[in-house]
């Protein structure tokens, strides 16, 4: 985008949304009105070469191992922010930053989803780190790269966690046992079986790690300076959330791995304030010290969000994968499909086929 013709009035207060998608991060600022101001990418295959990604993603051997690399989410993002930083886009205008969730009606316009059920893993000393970030030192890439405990994580298109799924569903004594709690019998994507995938074939890994982060409150961590919480409609893909209580159910952690609680966090409401955006982003573009993070979300809740759905409405969502949702109130969990926490109403759910 031409700077000389940037459509943007740097009086107005604005607000950005980012996507972490399965083939490119995107970028989206509106203002107060809902109006779109400006929308930025980076195609991972094309613009960062270096990690060698087709459609984003690493596909194994084995056909069914499928990961990113999580260092290329992480500059991407300092790829997206300096294409606006060199379009002298002004971020002291910026007062929120989301990726998505019902903060407000003026958040509602920038709902952008991170890709749901991909994990990351945070080695330890890793919040330090992000505590300590310095724009004098570099990209956030530079002062992160020896953060991760694993360098591939999974993605939701990943379906090696067969043995892992049919362990979970008999300590459930059965899939719909599962399901009644967590809103779905066990799935290979979902975090909570790679997580046991995790802890018994890469034990040294899993000791390793300070934090879990699904890529939706790992992209709010790289804002806040510090781990940011799993908000609740994102966790429902994890087969470890009880989505009645919307807490985390504590037989399904111990089925996955020990102290599993502690390395995911407390879990928060869709759209939580988070805190104010970190002092690195503030130094390194510009950011006012007034910004406020929130809770990002994962892409199923995002788009019944993005959508504006309401009671009775069915939408269906073309994309890398094909998703068909509705809103629910009286939910009854089965052995096809899956039931998530409603992003908009704490009292409501969704379905998912």
């Amino acid at each position: 985008m031409n700077p000389d013709n940037f459509p943007f009035n740097h009086n107005k207060d604005t607000y950005i949304g980012l996507d972490f998608s399965t083939q490119q991060l995107k970028a989206i600022v509106i203002d107060t009105n809902w109006n779109v101001i400006c929308q930025y990418s980076v195609v991972f295959d094309k613009e960062l070469p270096e990690f060698k990604t087709k459609g984003g993603v690493h596909k194994h051997p084995d056909g069914v191992t499928i990961t990113s690399p999580c260092l290329m989410w992480v500059k991407a993002l300092d790829t997206i922010l300096q294409k606006m930083k060199s379009d002298n886009f002004n971020f002291s205008s910026v007062i929120g930053i989301c990726g998505a969730g019902q903060m407000s009606a003026t958040m509602r316009a920038i709902v952008k989803q991170p890709k749901q059920h991909g994990s990351i893993y945070w080695k330890k000393g890793a919040n330090v780190a992000l505590n300590q970030l310095n724009a004098s030192r570099g990209t956030l890439i530079q002062q992160l790269q020896d953060c991760m405990a694993l360098l591939d994580s999974p993605v939701w298109m990943d379906s090696s966690t067969t043995k892992q799924c049919l362990e979970l569903e008999r300590i459930f004594n059965g899939p719909q046992n599962l399901a009644n709690i967590t809103g779905s019998r066990a799935y290979e994507r979902f975090t909570g079986c790679q997580i046991a995938k995790i802890f018994q074939n890469f034990p040294d890994i899993y000791q390793q790690c300070e934090r879990i982060s699904l890529v939706s409150s790992f992209g709010a961590s790289l804002f806040l300076g510090r781990y940011a919480s799993i908000d609740y409609c994102d966790g429902s893909g994890m087969n470890l959330v009880d989505i009645f209580t919307k807490q985390y159910s504590d037989m399904a952690l111990e089925a996955c791995a020990p102290h599993l609680k502690e390395l995911l966090g407390d879990l928060v409401k869709p759209g939580a304030d988070l805190g104010y955006i970190s002092s690195y982003m503030r130094e390194k573009y510009g950011f006012l010290p007034n910004c406020k993070v929130f809770a990002f979300t994962g892409d199923n809740p995002a788009s019944l969000v993005g959508m504006r759905i309401k009671q009775g409405d069915l939408a269906i969502s073309l994309g890398t994968s094909d998703t068909v949702f509705i809103w629910l109130d009286n939910p009854h969990p089965g052995l096809e499909g899956h039931i998530f926490c409603n992003p908009i109403s704490c009292e409501s759910y969704m379905a998912l086929l």
